[in-house]
């Protein structure tokens, strides 16, 4: 079971989406059957049975074993991953392209920034599952306060020089070899979560 999975076809973001298949998708993180997830659910065995069906054909969960009951066969499934991204790829027709109106300082741009990493990186995923090769990236996360406006636009402008100076240092366009790595760095203000309702 991944950590994270990206759902790429619309197909299996709409399955993934409905209410129902959600639960289910979230009580699958451990195994489970027909079974035991109607009485999870509250659904009839037959109902959830339909679910899963959906879901396995998705792609989003798979079979574990399967037990032998009296004259049935008891299927076990669990979620392909603990969670789920969909990619902007499921709505090819009106994904964002941060192509068509670059601005550093728009929150929209920095969204459809976002949107191009999350394809990006689910498309390398799937391409290295396939070749069953580990993906080279490298991510940092962190937080900053700033005590005014003026020092958060220094702070980006004195980023965005260390960052441009970096990449003259080793960017070589000439390398025979060399492979193109996409760069995104990205400040906004903090979301601070609110505690889950128990």
């Amino acid at each position: 079971m991944f950590e994270v999975a990206v759902i790429e076809d619309a197909a299996a973001a709409e399955a993934s989406l409905d209410p129902m298949r959600a639960r289910l998708l979230a009580a699958l993180a451990e195994p489970g059957s027909a079974t035991t997830l109607a009485a999870k659910v509250g659904l009839a065995r037959q109902k959830v049975n339909y679910h899963l069906r959906a879901l396995e054909r998705h792609g989003l969960v798979e079979l574990v074993e399967e037990r032998r009951k009296g004259n049935c066969t008891e299927r076990v499934l669990r979620a392909t991953a603990k969670s789920y991204v969909i990619s902007p790829s499921a709505l090819a027709a009106v994904q964002p392209d941060p192509g068509r109106s670059p601005d550093r300082l728009s929150a929209r741009w920095l969204l459809a920034l976002a949107a191009q990493l999350v394809r990006d990186v689910g498309a390398l995923i799937a391409g290295a599952a396939e070749v069953r090769k580990p993906v080279a990236t490298f991510a940092l996360d962190g937080e900053v306060r700033f005590a005014s406006a003026a020092d958060r636009a220094a702070f980006a402008e004195e980023l965005a020089n260390a960052v441009a100076t970096l990449v003259t240092r080793y960017h070589d366009g000439k390398a025979p070899h060399g492979r193109d790595h996409r760069l995104v760095v990205a400040v906004h203000p903090s979301v601070k979560t609110q505690p889950k309702e128990q």
